[in-house]
């Protein structure tokens, strides 16, 4: 192994995993920690966990365990995957979780940055954007569970943790992995333990990819990955994301409320796909509305995708927050699209997308997913994987995990003509 991972969610572990394959790296996504023992053929091995929004000491946990898991698999470098908008309050997990990793693995500095410039987030001056907006003046800044109204990452790493956060700015980076290093030794010099790291380009990215081949740690969106298979010799190939053929019926489950999943529900159902929408409501009433949307699919399932979601406006879903508490509405529907997964793969589906990283979470986990081989870029960060799964027969499961931030207005229908 040349690369250990730890992800905060099942969407950007994919994510991550996407971009390390796109440069050469042959990749194994697990669902959770493997067992002790398991031997795994993979260049890199990304564990997904679920920790993003969950209690800091849990995160804490789980991010111990599955370093513990990389590091007995030999992993020399470990890399936490994070958002590409920073996902975190002002408890975490961002912070807690970077320092736990940074003290088991005995380091005194790890680099921070979650740009990804081709998916539109760019770190410049320590401050996040989101397109051509501060990360707080993006949709970001109404997330229900981690709404983020400072775009200073600096600032918003710093109230998360107890070592001192520094930057290395553009400037320094433009300059070269050279300049890079000696900005690091004198951070450290200076009791620094993290740096948010700016970058514009993905020059920028593949600069920091040989600064940072000596650290320990990193803490980074995706795009970081880009630029480290390169210093193990390895460089873009096709034989990196071969699967399977594709097979079965085809289906989208959506729980994403984010501006980019909204647009791709309403693109899908103005070009004439099929949707049934659940409810939080009708789910708080005591409806079984897993049971209703599967006896909907029955007659549908056949060569064109249908859709299943519970992607709605901002205002929408405060008013059923408002009405259910927010961690009872998310809890809901979770559930609800998770039973709606597993029974479409029982009814022959073969090629699923899932939407928004909550969702996603539910849904390998109640499809018994354990490992996900990835294969061929989609959109930037989201790829076509293929998993064993006990409800998908021998044949196992075309998989994508979308981040709800992710993909074009069209990304439902291309995904699946990509597929074929």
């Amino acid at each position: 192994m040349l690369l250990g991972c730890i992800a905060d969610d099942f969407t950007g572990a994919t994510d991550l995993a996407n971009n390390l394959v796109r440069h050469g790296m042959r990749v194994v996504q697990t669902i959770g920690v493997p067992a002790d023992g398991a031997s795994i053929d993979a260049d890199a091995v990304v564990v997904a966990l679920k920790s993003r929004t969950i209690e800091p000491a849990d995160a804490v946990a789980q991010s111990l365990a599955a370093l513990a898991w990389l590091r007995a698999a030999g992993a020399p470098q470990i890399y936490f995957k994070v958002c590409s908008t920073f996902d975190s309050t002002d408890r975490g997990n961002i912070g807690p979780v970077a320092e736990a990793l940074l003290a088991a693995l005995g380091g005194d500095f790890a680099a921070v940055c979650p740009a990804f410039p081709e998916n539109q987030r760019t770190v410049f001056k320590g401050h996040l954007f989101v397109g051509d907006l501060l990360l707080s003046d993006s949709s970001m800044r109404h997330h229900p569970l981690t709404p983020m109204t400072d775009a200073n990452l600096v600032r918003v790493l710093q109230r998360q943790c107890q070592g001192r956060v520094a930057l290395i700015d553009h400037e320094t980076v433009r300059a070269g992995a050279p300049a890079i290093g000696q900005r690091i030794a004198a951070l450290r010099a200076a009791g620094a333990r993290f740096a948010i790291v700016d970058a514009i380009a993905n020059d920028d990215l593949m600069t920091m990819g040989r600064a940072f081949a000596g650290l320990p740690l990193l803490v980074a969106g995706s795009g970081v990955a880009i630029g480290l298979p390169q210093n193990h010799g390895l460089a873009a190939s096709a034989a990196a994301a071969r699967l399977p053929g594709p097979g079965g019926a085809r289906a989208i489950v959506s729980g994403s409320c984010s501006a980019a999943s909204n647009a791709q529900v309403a693109d899908f159902l103005a070009r004439g796909g099929e949707g049934f929408a659940v409810d939080p409501l009708r789910i708080a009433a005591g409806e079984d509305v897993a049971a209703a949307a599967l006896d909907w699919a029955r007659a549908r399932l056949g060569e064109r995708p249908v859709l299943f979601y519970a992607t709605a406006e901002p205002a929408a879903v405060k008013a059923v927050q408002d009405r259910l508490g927010v961690e009872r509405a998310g809890g809901l529907v979770e559930d609800t699209l998770a039973a709606i997964a597993r029974g479409l793969v029982a009814q022959g589906v073969g090629q699923l997308i899932v939407a928004g990283g909550e969702t996603s979470g539910a849904c390998v986990q109640a499809l018994d997913v354990a490992q996900l081989r990835i294969g061929p870029q989609i959109d930037p960060g989201v790829p076509w994987c293929h998993a064993a799964s006990p409800a998908a027969g021998a044949a196992g499961l075309h998989l994508a995990l979308k981040s709800g931030n992710f993909g074009t207005p069209d990304f439902f229908t291309k995904a699946f003509a990509g597929l074929a």
